[in-house]
């Protein structure tokens, strides 16, 4: 059970991020009027299109260069942040070194995190996609690695939403925090104690059904914020609740690579329980 505390994955954190305008993420506040400016805006724009089509490292590529000319820019480093963790998530389990590649990716993904949150410490997006990083390295990290994030990973996600009420992403992220913390007995809580000498973070699955059901509001297309939702509503037995959110998800167009999976792991969970 412990290894699944923090297992927050590419359709959970990623797959459902935003496309941000240079405006919304603070921009190319350095450009001095020489051309520059132009230049990164079309490296920011090929940038976006790349990723729409899931070209991730082609996207990497077009952000390394808008870094090249102003380092600091606030909108390629947060857009590296994911566009790493897309590729970490991309690295198929088959391979025989495939925790340690995917751990590397998320590394460089949490390294760009933290220099986006340097560049403007009081935007939501650095904070954002920090808690995203980790939150995909805990998943496949020992326990102890996990253990000593969860606090960081509360952290930035409460951070992300403070700043901007706004960010449904944010809500998700932390909703299914809340989850993962909530599912947790007393004893397996004990034994963290009592191995590592440090305690987990506690959570609720009350908390989890209200964040959650903030990323719906301001996402509503987003299935799987609707997906995980449904799942905090059936943690709690609370079938009905569940039940029309997982048939409302057949209803919605696919906008991201894995939306095909979560709706057949909609229809899964409805199946589940649909005499509950």
């Amino acid at each position: 059970m412990i290894e699944r505390i923090f297992l927050i994955s590419a359709f959970l954190l990623v797959l459902t991020a935003p496309q941000l305008s240079i405006a919304q993420m603070g921009g190319c506040r350095s450009c001095n009027g020489n051309g520059n400016d132009t230049r990164i805006a079309g490296h920011i724009k090929q940038a976006d299109l790349l990723h729409s089509q899931f070209k991730s490292r082609e996207a990497a590529v077009e952000l390394q260069k808008v870094l090249r000319l102003e380092p600091q820019n606030l909108e390629a480093l947060a857009k590296l942040s994911r566009a790493h963790i897309d590729i970490g998530d991309s690295i198929p389990e088959s391979q025989a070194d495939w925790k340690e590649r995917k751990i590397r990716e998320y590394r460089k993904a949490e390294n760009f995190a933290r220099r986006a949150i340097n560049a403007d410490p009081n935007s939501t997006w650095g904070h954002f996609y920090l808690a995203a990083s980790l939150g995909t390295m805990a998943g496949v990290s020992p326990v102890k690695k996990q253990i000593a994030m969860a606090e960081e990973i509360r952290s930035h996600a409460e951070k992300a939403i403070a700043l901007n009420p706004s960010n449904g992403f944010a809500y998700h992220v932390y909703g299914v925090w809340h989850r993962r913390m909530a599912e947790l007995d007393g004893m397996s809580r004990m034994f963290v104690t009592v191995l590592y000498g440090r305690s987990l973070p506690g959570g609720s699955l009350e908390e989890s059904v209200k964040f959650l059901e903030k990323a719906v509001a301001i996402n509503p297309d987003v299935i799987v914020s609707r997906l995980e939702l449904a799942r905090s509503h059936v943690a709690m037995e609370e079938w009905s609740a569940a039940r029309t959110l997982l048939e409302s998800i057949a209803e919605l167009p696919v906008k991201f690579s894995d939306d095909g999976k979560h709706k057949q792991k909609a229809q899964e969970l409805l199946e589940d329980i649909k005499n509950r």
